[in-house]
């Protein structure tokens, strides 16, 4: 490999840290090392300021030109070969050039030196003023290759500099003393921010963090009972803008994928490519490029299960070009889609709504018989391909609460719980009758207040939470519930088997790629993951209290349906290509584990090496060769401002840990303890903090037998792949 492939590779593996020396000894040989470098004048003229795009060589094989050396380390620089200095009695060496100019990203440098020395060099920049640098250590998190003796060194300058104070020299020594065998140094470099590290601090990381981490103490407890973990919590969902044109979703390593959203409500599976957008866009019915066969055969192909939505509305697409509010008939609208026909928003000008005309203007009737045939074809494709299942769980229609706002062009009125339950009956009856063996899920009601209370308790014109009072002041979910169950009594057919909600944060952090990540809204959107667990968190919206979704809506099964499995079936934290929604993703997925979900869908999939893309792959693939996150969840703990989850196999000799930094600014040095765990074996330590190129191994910190220390920087994701024995 080239040097400067080697370099780049360097720079993309850095996880750094900077230790001020202490010791007597030490700061009398820095004030010596200072001395000396203060007192070197120019031999020659002057060298013009360098290039600050570019890289500044000072040694390679040669003291480059405009360069001069001190020192009190004896030493000798042969021409092309590295030079040799004896750092005995905390010998140093001073690389300087007058007036040097540029901005640099690091110093890079490689070294060997004998084993015995263990960790002995000092590294600090210097200036003819008054000026401090710190001294950093070069410690293991510093050197980011070994080639057989030779260690490979990245120092970035917001830890030999971080005040970007000007120098003029560089100045290498010994921190302790050591005996008189030959230390090597060669390829020498001020480097600029490399392209890696500067797109990181583009995503809001990339830092090293400055002096010693925060002591984080945490405890992963083999011995205190463990849960499996559902291998289906990493699904994704279907895009219909971009289906046929990404192909990265195939990387994430998502288990399972999602054929969901407000169009589905509408998928006539007859006609195979038509549905219709709702009020998403002007209540068109559209062509798609594609179909659910085409998405079910995309899923098969790429190893991926399929969860597909059944429309429970009534109604489906009758073409591929009606629209729901016409303006040759409705009139001018607030907003209008000029495509032929040309069709509006169905709100007139003055912002109330146009009652909509009959549902038979874009759509066909789609009662239950409709849908059982629907399934009963894709058992009958599955047959004829040797029996293998082709959907592993339907979903009955998506966020049916919202129907008469997002498909009120066919379903005006506000759904109750009433009809909730009859849909939910008539239609997973004939779904379980043609797939007997079927995993049905249920309702995909929207968020927070269809948790409770149903459409029509807000319906405009009546008064409020009639529907729920008129059901026992029962809340909607835990009343839909223990109906169903009450249903399976009586007689005898499940028509349910996971409990499906929506949850996506209330307090303004965004959707998608949208997203404010100002230093508030990044602290409010990693607090937002709280809501799925957390009963101390209240949340920061709206809302007001305490949200605790996955054990609020397990506590509602227990009660009134023992025995269904649970979904969120949509969710997202926004801010995708920033490091605060990467570090939101890692933090749901390692709760969904933790907290026994049987699936997950993330809406819709995360743009390509994003952080969020890589906070999927420290779970299903962090390595790029299927290094994983394993199937048994072991109980933790963590300080605030940490997480931490860890895995093991069924052997219980392979652990896999998935540690968070929320920090932006500040590294923490987690300080882990195996309970019960074995002796500790191999580690491996990956590291990920906003890189494009993801994952990258990184030095591991000090291993006892049941103990590890290991820093993480500032907003990061680490992994730690281990065997125990």
């Amino acid at each position: 490999m080239a040097d400067s492939a080697k370099q780049t590779r360097w720079k993309r593996n850095v996880i750094l840290t900077c230790v001020v020396l202490g010791s007597s000894a030490g700061v009398a040989m820095a004030q010596q090392g200072a001395a000396a470098a203060k007192d070197a004048q120019p031999a020659t003229t002057p060298a013009a300021p360098q290039d600050p795009t570019a890289s500044v060589v000072i040694y390679d094989g040669g003291l480059k030109p405009g360069w001069k050396d001190i020192g009190w380390a004896p030493r000798e620089l042969p021409k092309s070969a590295p030079a040799r200095l004896r750092m005995f009695n905390y010998g140093g060496w001073i690389l300087y050039q007058p007036k040097l100019g540029g901005a640099y990203g690091a110093l890079t440098f490689r070294f060997t030196a004998p084993e015995s020395y263990g960790e002995f060099l000092d590294v600090r920049l210097d200036s003819p003023g008054a000026a401090v640098f710190p001294h950093v250590r070069i410690s293991p998190e510093f050197i980011v290759k070994k080639d057989r003796e030779w260690a490979e060194v990245v120092v970035p300058m917001e830890v030999l500099n971080p005040r970007s104070l000007p120098f003029d020299r560089l100045v290498m020594r010994a921190s302790k003393d050591v005996a008189r065998d030959w230390v090597l140094f060669d390829k020498v470099a001020l480097v600029p921010l490399s392209p890696e590290i500067a797109a990181a601090r583009a995503a809001g990381g990339g830092r090293a963090g400055r002096g010693a981490g925060k002591e984080s103490k945490m405890v992963i407890d083999c011995a205190a009972p463990s849960r499996p973990i559902s291998p289906l919590i990493y699904g994704i969902a279907l895009d219909g803008n971009r289906e046929t044109q990404d192909t990265h979703q195939w990387k994430l390593g998502a288990t399972i994928r999602r054929w969901g959203g407000n169009p589905t409500s509408r998928y006539n599976w007859k006609l195979g490519r038509a549905w219709n957008t709702g009020n998403d866009w002007y209540f068109r019915n559209v062509q798609l490029g594609f179909g659910a066969d085409d998405f079910l055969e995309s899923n098969r192909k790429n190893n991926t299960q399929s969860a597909l939505t059944l429309p429970l509305i009534g109604w489906v697409a009758k073409d591929t070009s009606s629209v729901g509010f016409p303006v040759s008939e409705f009139g001018p609208q607030q907003a209008v889609d000029e495509t032929e026909p040309a069709g509006g928003n169905g709100i007139r000008r003055d912002g109330t709504p146009l009652p909509p005309g009959l549902p038979a203007t874009t759509s066909i009737q789609a009662p239950p018989e409709f849908i059982s045939d629907w399934v009963r074809s894709l058992r009958e494709a599955d047959s004829k391909r040797g029996g293998a299942r082709g959907v592993h769980m339907y979903i009955l229609d998506n966020e049916p609460a919202l129907w008469s706002s997002t498909h009120r062009d066919v379903h005006p009125e506000p759904l109750g719980y009433d009809e909730l339950l009859k849909r939910t009956i008539d239609y997973g009856t004939v779904v379980r009758r043609a797939d007997p063996e079927a995993v049905i899920a249920g309702p995909a009601e929207w968020g927070w207040t269809n948790y409770f209370w149903s459409a029509a308790d807000f319906a405009p014109g009546r008064p409020p939470y009639t529907d729920r009072r008129a059901h026992g002041d029962v809340a909607l979910l835990p009343w839909y519930l223990r109906s169903l169950r009450d249903h399976e009594k009586k007689t005898g057919v499940r028509v349910l088997d996971v409990v499906d909600v929506h949850f996506y944060p209330q307090s303004n952090v965004g959707l998608g790629l949208e997203g404010a990540t100002d230093p508030d809204t990044n602290a409010r959107r990693i607090r937002s993951t709280r809501a799925l667990w957390d009963p101390t968190y209240k949340d920061e919206s709206w809302i007001g209290e305490p949200i605790q979704l996955i054990p609020r809506v397990k506590q509602w099964i227990a009660e009134n349906y023992p025995g269904r499995g649970m979904s969120i079936g949509e969710y997202n934290f926004g801010a995708l290509k920033h490091m605060s929604g990467g570090l939101a993703q890692a933090e749901a997925l390692g709760r969904f584990g933790q907290q026994g979900l049987t699936s997950a869908f993330f809406w819709q999939y995360p743009p390509d090496s994003s952080p969020t893309f890589w906070a999927f792959r420290a779970y299903r693939d962090f390595d790029g060769k299927g290094g994983r996150f394993q199937d048994i969840s072991l109980p933790t703990t963590a300080p605030e401002g940490t997480s931490l989850f860890a895995s093991r196999d069924a052997s219980g000799k392979k652990l896999t840990a998935v540690l968070l930094n929320f920090d932006p600014e500040q590294a923490a040095q987690a300080q882990l303890e195996f309970k019960g765990c074995g002796t500790l074996n191999t580690v491996r330590v990956l590291g990920y903090s906003g890189a494009p190129g993801g994952f990258t191994e990184q030095a591991t910190g000090t291993k006892a037998e049941q103990a590890l220390s290991q820093r993480l920087p500032p907003y990061s994701i680490t992994v730690l792949d281990l065997t125990v024995k």
